[in-house]
C-alpha cells in the first residue's frame, strides 16, 4: 500500500512499479516516472489500490443530477426535413 509516513518528502515518495510488484522511489521525467530499481515506467497506484481508490470516489459522488428549473418552458422538437413545405 501507500506510504502512510509523517514524512511526506521527496525522499519518502513512492510509486508502483509493475515490473518489480511493489512500490518504489522514482525517477521524475516530463513525461513519465521511471522505477530507479529496474528502470519501468511507474504508476501513481497498482491495479488493485487504484480500484480501491476510485471505488472510494465513485461512493462519495453525489447521486442523480442537476435540479430541474420549475419555469423552464419544454424544448421544442426540432422540424424534420420537409416540415417547411406549405400544405394545400
Amino acid at each position: 500500500m501507500i506510504n502512510d509516513s509523517k514524512d511526506n518528502g521527496f525522499y519518502s515518495d513512492h510509486k508502483y512499479c509493475d515490473k518489480c510488484d511493489k512500490y518504489v522511489s522514482y525517477l521524475m521525467s516530463v513525461d513519465t516516472s521511471y522505477c530507479v530499481e529496474c528502470g519501468a515506467a511507474v504508476h501513481l497506484f497498482s491495479k488493485s489500490d487504484w480500484e480501491t481508490f476510485n471505488d472510494g470516489l465513485q461512493e462519495r459522488r453525489p447521486k442523480g443530477g442537476r435540479p430541474r428549473n420549475k419555469g423552464a418552458k419544454k424544448a421544442k422538437s426540432p422540424k424534420t426535413a420537409g416540415d417547411d413545405r406549405e400544405t394545400a
